[in-house]
């Protein structure tokens, strides 16, 4: 199983954590770094100061030289097509191939409101989801006016994700090159690859080409003391309430908490329900320990 980190960047992550993170990712063995892409803080009610996802995934592409980056996920409603698929070209090139582009539909109304961004209703929403991504393969294929092409061929890889309901598998079975599914059991993730499996052979499309991934918290440690005070910082960073076991044990009925070896061997059944990729989401963004830990011994546990 690959291992990357996923970083919210709304939650006052500055250019300074961003290039350590990235310099951390680098030198200990993780795939890559992925990071959403919102304009208002969400992780305990917090203002959050958010640089532009894609912006920094140009200037990160320019520092790192081993890491692939992307997105989880742009939404739809923030750009044009034609303009993010020109942004996702230009940090394609400056990463000499490194870069994915995950999009999904927009849910966090209250940041739309804020910045003047259109919310219609879900369904107009899917609509122009499923049609930026049809507009998005064009520009990067077939467009012979949107130049350069992107490095990677055909294309950078394409993620969408959810739930796997009928709708959006059928749209990337179609279209993507990863699905992605967000804190998910085991058997939720193995109801999801059979439903995926069942869309792809719907428009004649081996399985096989569209991996699922998982996106999922995480907290890890070497032992299990050290384990349960990352919990703790997390608990305090996230304005946690109540007992602090009960909080660790309920986050992790879908996140990821303990030991490394405890980790791996949740890694490993998520991997036997078919999950081939995992982003780690760190929200202690500036505990480099963790990402040493992540890279260093948890990744090469699962290889």
């Amino acid at each position: 199983m690959r291992v990357c980190l996923m970083i919210e960047g709304q939650e006052d992550v500055s250019w300074d954590d961003w290039l350590a993170l990235a310099d951390a990712c680098e030198r200990h063995g993780l795939e890559g770094l992925f990071r959403s892409d919102h304009y208002l803080g969400i992780v305990g009610g917090r203002a959050g100061a958010a640089h532009d996802a894609w912006a920094t995934l140009a200037a990160l592409a320019a520092r790192t030289s081993r890491i692939r980056l992307g997105t989880l996920v742009s939404p739809v409603t923030f750009r044009h097509p034609a303009v993010l698929a020109r942004m996702a070209v230009t940090a394609d090139h400056v990463s000499n191939g490194r870069i994915e582009v995950g999009i999904g539909a927009g849910w966090y109304e209250a940041e739309h409101e804020a910045h003047g961004f259109a919310f219609p209703p879900i369904r107009e929403r899917f609509d122009k989801l499923e049609a930026d991504a049809e507009a998005i393969v064009r520009a990067w294929t077939e467009d012979d006016r949107a130049q350069p092409k992107p490095v990677q061929r055909p294309h950078p890889p394409l993620i969408v994700g959810g739930s796997a309901k009928p709708r959006g598998a059928r749209l990337a079975a179609r279209f993507a090159q990863e699905y992605n599914t967000v804190f998910a059991t085991a058997e939720d993730c193995r109801e999801r690859r059979a439903r995926l499996d069942e869309a792809c052979r719907a428009v004649g499309r081996d399985p096989a080409t569209l991996p699922l991934s998982l996106m999922t918290g995480v907290v890890v440690g070497r032992t299990p003391d050290e384990a349960r005070e990352r919990g703790r910082r997390l608990y305090e960073h996230v304005g946690g309430q109540g007992d602090l076991d009960n909080w660790l044990a309920e986050r992790g009925e879908v996140s990821l908490i303990g030991t490394v070896d405890e980790v791996a061997a949740r890694l490993r059944e998520l991997e036997a329900a078919g999950v081939t990729r995992v982003m780690l989401q760190h929200l202690d963004h500036r505990d480099l320990e963790t990402v040493a830990v992540i890279g260093a011994e948890l990744a090469p546990a699962l290889a």
